[in-house]
C-alpha cells in the first residue's frame, strides 16, 4: 500500500472519538488507504451493502483506546498546576468533568495550552499506533 494521509487517519480519529465510546467507528482498509465511516447516531454507514475483505481493513481507534482521556488530563496538570491535582482529580468523580475541567483552565489561563498540549500528545499516539500496526504515512 502506498502511504496513507495522516491528515485522514487524524480526521478519522475525530471522528471515532468525538462519540461516546463504540457509537461511532471508521476503518482503514491497508491495501487501498480508503477510510469507511459507521454512526449509530447519524446513521452513518459508508460499508453498508459494500464486500469487504476484513482481511485487509484496521479500525481506527477512539481516544480511550490510546490513553488519552483522564489520564492525559492528569499528566497536563501535574506539569502545568501541580497545586490542583485534588482539585483536578475531584472534578473527575462526577458527571460533567470535562466541562468544569475547561471552565478551570479558562479561569487559569491555561485553555490554549491545553488545546496544544492535547492536540500533541493526541497525534504523538495516533502516529505511534499507526506505526504498531504497520499504517505506512505519506506525511
Amino acid at each position: 500500500m502506498a502511504g496513507v494521509s495522516f491528515d485522514d487517519v487524524e480526521n478519522a480519529f475525530h471522528f471515532v472519538s468525538a462519540a461516546p465510546y463504540g457509537t461511532s467507528a471508521a476503518y482503514l482498509n491497508v491495501e487501498t488507504g480508503e477510510i469507511f465511516y459507521q454512526s449509530e447516531m447519524t446513521g452513518i454507514d459508508e460499508l453498508d451493502g459494500k464486500k469487504m475483505n476484513w482481511d485487509q481493513m484496521i479500525e481506527i481507534p477512539h481516544k480511550n483506546d490510546l490513553d488519552l482521556g483522564q489520564s492525559l488530563v492528569y499528566e497536563f496538570v501535574d506539569v502545568n498546576r501541580p497545586d490542583a491535582r485534588h482539585q483536578v482529580r475531584d472534578m473527575f468523580t462526577r458527571r460533567g468533568a470535562y466541562g468544569r475541567f475547561k471552565e478551570f483552565l479558562a479561569s487559569n489561563d491555561l485553555l490554549e495550552t491545553w488545546y496544544r498540549f492535547e492536540n500533541e500528545r493526541e497525534q504523538q499516539a495516533l502516529r505511534h499506533w499507526c506505526e504498531e500496526n504497520g499504517v505506512p504515512l505519506s506525511d
